[in-house]
């Protein structure tokens, strides 16, 4: 809005120059024709000049108008990238906290004064009670499901480990 207000100011200021010097040629003309003393002035010349310096601001204006659509232009982007910036902040920010379902906390976060620390007391089954995003620094259990290193894969060891604790040797197999 301010870019058009001074689009138009621009546009004011640049009509009042064109009529106050429309009127000093004419004065300049008055004067030219009293100083010459009848001769006829060439009105043809004056008319392109004038014809020139009016096309010259009205491209000042409609380049003045551009600049004020580009400026508005401008504003809404850099509106539009804080929102976003200001949206991903939080999504940030509940995701450091451990939060399980980022768009269901987004939903409740407003009813507890788009507070992370607030909602997380709130509603603690909306985030995980302990992982790598614990507040402790605790990484949890580490478990990734798969059989530890030191365990015997082979089944004949296994099954032989198992002989020896029930009390069953291999000699028992050979009589």
């Amino acid at each position: 809005m301010n870019g058009e207000t001074n689009g138009g100011q621009k546009a004011a200021q640049g009509a009042q120059d064109a009529s106050q010097q429309q009127g000093q040629e004419q004065q300049e003309t008055q004067q030219g024709q009293s100083q010459v003393g009848g001769e006829t002035p060439d009105y043809e010349k004056q008319i392109a000049e004038r014809d020139e310096k009016i096309a010259s601001l009205e491209a000042q204006v409609a380049e003045a108008a551009k600049n004020a659509e580009t400026a508005e232009q401008l504003r809404g982007e850099i509106a539009e990238l804080k929102a976003q910036g200001e949206s991903d902040r939080i999504d940030f920010k509940l995701q450091l906290a451990g939060v399980r379902n980022v768009k269901a906390a987004r939903a409740l976060l407003s009813d507890h004064d788009n507070d992370v620390d607030k909602l997380k007391e709130a509603e603690p089954w909306l985030f995980e009670a302990t992982g790598k995003h614990a507040k402790d620094g605790s990484a949890g259990s580490g478990t990734t499901g798969l059989p530890n290193a030191g365990a015997a894969s082979d089944e004949g060891k296994t099954l032989k480990h198992w002989r020896e604790i029930a009390g069953l040797t291999d000699d028992d197999k050979k009589e």
